[in-house]
């Protein structure tokens, strides 16, 4: 037996079974806890990031990496991973009035109020715009509550393969258990520029917000680089006391796009991730890449089985199939047919004599 598989099946105190870990996702050197970077070209600009990803969307090849799989907290980072589930299940048109609760989220906001009603494409705006914690709750409850969109969210993190993301809040803010990666973050970011409507909403610099009594304020992304670096599309920062600053963001370039994500930064990251994506773009197809982004599982909802068209019946067609059905008899099958018909019709007019005769006796008594 391979000593992977004698450790995996070895149970520890209590008979609970260790899965021994496996190849990272995206490639064994992405498992390394320093700087993953190729040869034959300048390394990639010193970041105080604990963890980084530089990777191609295009082609999901991994440019550089450090601490990959590491996991820490993502702070509002995680709220990509909260658009990027509920966009495809929420009716951007919907109205909806939000909950004393919603409204009342700690942290960062977008000024909610149980006085306005909003469009859940309001809710997405003032999510990736704003960082709106009061807008994740709005969303959550929309999708049938907390901890429906929580399962939810953790299905599409696994069915991304982003296997290191456990979410507990939409919002990001810190809880006991919640966790992702910054190979993760640039998983979640490039599904996400996949949506047309996800990349509308983290690309949009300004827009006009709902407000009580029918008035409305304007809000900005909180992306910094959207003003300042050439072709970026945007994604996601976030930050807390405990998670410290993270980023995940895209930029395109020569019709290529690159992807940074970033966590647990101590300081003002905006500079080194302007520098992080330069340098991307200075060695993409010129080295070989460290890693892999892997693509997503099949969707299961997709897999379903759908009807065959050519074997459902419609009530118009009856008559053809039957016509259809006649003429593929042959003279035995017609003559079975026929016999099998006229006994059918023998026994009921026996029956039928047995029926009146009965009836005439007891009438007699």
């Amino acid at each position: 037996m391979p000593i992977a598989a004698f450790i995996a099946s070895v149970s520890l105190t209590g008979g609970t079974a260790y899965a021994a870990p496996t190849t990272p996702v995206g490639g064994e050197a992405l498992g390394r806890r320093g700087l993953v970077s190729p040869d034959g070209v300048k390394k990639p600009p010193k970041s105080k990031a604990t963890s980084y990803v530089i990777a191609d969307v295009t082609t999901g090849n991994v440019l550089a990496a450090k601490d990959a799989h590491g996991r820490y907290l993502p702070a509002s980072t995680l709220k990509a991973l909260t658009a990027l589930t509920l966009i495809p299940k929420l009716d951007k048109n919907r109205e909806i009035r939000p909950s004393r609760n919603a409204c009342n989220q700690e942290g960062s906001a977008v000024g909610l109020s149980v006085k306005a009603k909003y469009k859940v494409e309001d809710l997405f705006k003032g999510l990736m715009m704003s960082s709106g914690n009061d807008a994740a709750m709005a969303l959550a409850e929309t999708n049938g509550g907390l901890d429906k969109t929580m399962r939810d969210m953790n299905a599409e993190a696994k069915r991304l393969q982003a296997n290191d993301t456990v979410a507990k809040t939409p919002s990001g803010l810190d809880k006991p258990g919640q966790s992702s990666s910054a190979y993760d973050l640039a998983l979640i970011a490039r599904a996400g520029l996949a949506n047309p409507d996800f990349k509308r909403y983290i690309s949009t610099k300004t827009a006009n917000f709902p407000a009580p009594k029918g008035k409305h304020y304007q809000i900005s992304n909180h992306n910094k680089l959207l003003w300042r670096y050439k072709g970026m599309i945007g994604v996601k920062n976030g930050w807390t006391s405990k998670a410290r600053a993270s980023f995940v963001g895209a930029a395109t370039r020569g019709g290529h796009t690159i992807v940074v994500s970033i966590m647990r930064h101590e300081g003002f990251f905006w500079d080194e991730v302007a520098k992080l994506l330069d340098w991307g773009f200075s060695v993409r197809g010129k080295a070989a890449p460290v890693g892999k982004l892997v693509d997503p599982l099949p969707d299961p909802r997709a897999a379903a089985p759908k009807p065959d068209a050519s074997t459902s019946v419609t009530p118009a067609a009856q008559p053809a199939l039957l016509d259809r059905a006649a003429s593929k008899q042959t003279d035995s099958t017609k003559t079975v047919g026929a016999l099998v018909i006229g006994g059918g019709l023998l026994f009921g007019l026996i029956w039928l004599a047995y029926g009146i005769r009965r009836k005439r006796g007891r009438s007699r008594l």
